[in-house]
């Protein structure tokens, strides 16, 4: 004999049978509106999957009856999306610099370019927001090594820098002064060199730095000591420091300097992105 459903005594309702702690759950139904909601989502599914593509195959996947393909949809944007660009690439690609940069909706899109080619290919040296570190040039300030206007940024990125696989590279080398000069004379200098921003470990020192200074590095660096863009010798007077930091870390680099090296980017990238990185470089804030 089957066991007599119980009814709630306040309710009315039949309950499910299910007790927690003296506490018996009622059996009521689903409102209608939600099972005929319930009922729709079914419906639209099956429609779904006979319309668009759903159901993956062995080597394949149903198509569904419209044929949608987000794919096509996404290339057909994207190819929306280039045709509406190669109005101002082929403009950046015909005109010199200084005609990109007097046009100001032409420069706006080249900065754009540029700023998205940046993050992709130089930023892992140069950092995010272009500020370098250690023995990467920042490129927000006014300290060029090899020039500051869009000619000259747009050789150093186009050729880069002692980059053996473009004949057009810039190339400067340092000597090593450890081969030169004997280890007295390689602190004079590096006093002096920091005399000119800061005060050296030992001032007696300076003077006959100076000298030897004229006498080997002058040539490069100039009278002054600030720098030779022809050669790509940094400006040692202005406190910014590429490589070192401090007098020993000076010495360091007299006696055994460190070349860098910079990739040249034209023959990977192209010459027009090439330009919008110049223009995004000369804009950044340090540009002549």
């Amino acid at each position: 004999m089957a066991d007599k459903k119980h009814i709630d005594e306040i309710s009315g309702v039949e309950t499910t049978g299910h007790e927690w702690d003296g506490i018996r759950e009622l059996n009521n139904p689903m409102p209608r509106w939600w099972v005929y909601t319930f009922y729709a989502t079914i419906v639209w599914a099956i429609g779904y999957t006979i319309m668009y593509p759903a159901w993956p195959l062995l080597t394949d996947n149903t198509k569904g009856l419209l044929g949608y393909s987000s794919r096509a949809e996404v290339a057909a944007e994207l190819t929306a999306a280039k045709s509406s660009q190669a109005v101002y690439l082929d403009r950046i690609a015909t005109l010199p610099l200084e005609e990109i940069v007097a046009d100001k909706e032409l420069t706006q899109f080249a900065v754009a370019g540029g700023a998205a080619a940046f993050k992709v290919n130089c930023s892992p040296c140069h950092g995010s927001g272009a500020a370098g570190g250690a023995g990467y040039p920042n490129l927000n300030d006014d300290d060029w090594l090899w020039g500051g206007d869009l000619e000259a940024i747009h050789t150093t990125i186009a050729h880069g820098i002692r980059f053996d696989q473009d004949p057009d590279t810039r190339v400067s080398e340092m000597p090593a002064y450890a081969d030169i000069l004997d280890g007295d004379q390689i602190k004079q200098v590096a006093a002096y060199v920091v005399s000119l921003t800061g005060t050296p470990l030992n001032a007696s020192m300076v003077e006959p730095g100076q000298q030897i200074f004229a006498e080997n590095c002058a040539s490069c660096h100039g009278e002054d000591a600030k720098g030779g863009r022809d050669f790509g010798a940094p400006n040692l007077a202005d406190a910014i420091w590429l490589k070192v930091d401090g007098e020993a870390q000076i010495a360091a680099q007299i006696r055994q300097p460190r070349h860098g090296a910079m990739p040249g980017w034209a023959q990977r990238l192209g010459d027009t992105t090439v330009k919008q990185l110049t223009v995004y470089v000369h804009q950044l804030g340090g540009g002549e």
